[in-house]
């Protein structure tokens, strides 16, 4: 499920959005506070942002700009001082999309559901893998979930990486020592099982209970 941050200061029409886009099964966060959008984007960790362009403190270029330093995810502006003059400052400020206000929201979805083929289905959205709100993000080795991260070891993530390539199906024994090990080697059955319970602790340390199933005599399953 893709989460989309909406950066709008109008209540009626920021939840207007969220509501139309939760029936196209987006996840939808809201910001309230316009202090500081750096954190909320910090905590949130959306793959779509639509961001106002006339907020309070400081207007969307600003926190456009803000973004783009240290992250790649899609912007959408949403303004109704659709001059060219506006669009162009969105688009140098490193917005990939402008939309006129009032927005129509049949609109709205088409252009959402087309930076998502741009952004993630047509480069492989191989970024991180996400089972039941747990995501795991494979470049640095980490787990997230709700406003919580913890960093993984080398084999914690081996293991937590091919359960979520294979969520809802069992993974044998013998070939989560091979993707571990990789070796001809004998290792130890019991090693692999103290590695999936410093798994298991981890993942408790951000929230996450009985995220790991074993299947007796068999394997793994989330």
């Amino acid at each position: 499920m893709y989460r989309i941050m909406v950066v709008e200061d109008d209540q009626t029409i920021a939840f207007g959005m969220k509501k139309f886009l939760e029936s196209w099964n987006y996840q939808v966060i809201c910001v309230e506070e316009f202090q500081d959008i750096m954190k909320s984007f910090q905590e949130e960790n959306p793959d779509i942002i639509l961001m106002d362009l006339m907020l309070p403190y400081f207007n969307g270029f600003y926190w456009c700009e803000q973004i783009r330093r240290i992250s790649k995810v899609p912007i959408m502006f949403l303004s109704s001082a659709s001059d060219n003059m506006n669009i162009v400052m969105a688009i140098s400020a490193g917005a990939d999309d402008f939309i006129a206000k009032p927005v129509d929201l049949n609109v709205l979805v088409a252009k959402i559901q087309a930076m998502i083929r741009r952004s993630y289905d047509f480069a492989g959205k191989t970024d991180f893998l996400e089972h039941k709100g747990v995501r795991f993000y494979s470049d640095d080795n980490t787990v997230r979930y709700e406003e919580r991260s913890i960093e993984l070891t080398k084999n914690e993530s081996r293991i937590l990486k091919i359960l979520m390539e294979n969520k809802g199906k069992i993974v044998k024994r013998d070939q989560m020592m091979e993707a571990l090990w990789q070796t001809d080697c004998y290792v130890d059955e019991n090693t692999l099982s103290v590695n999936v319970n410093r798994l298991r602790k981890k993942l408790e340390q951000i929230g996450i209970f009985d995220f790991i199933q074993t299947k007796k005599g068999i394997g793994y399953c989330l």
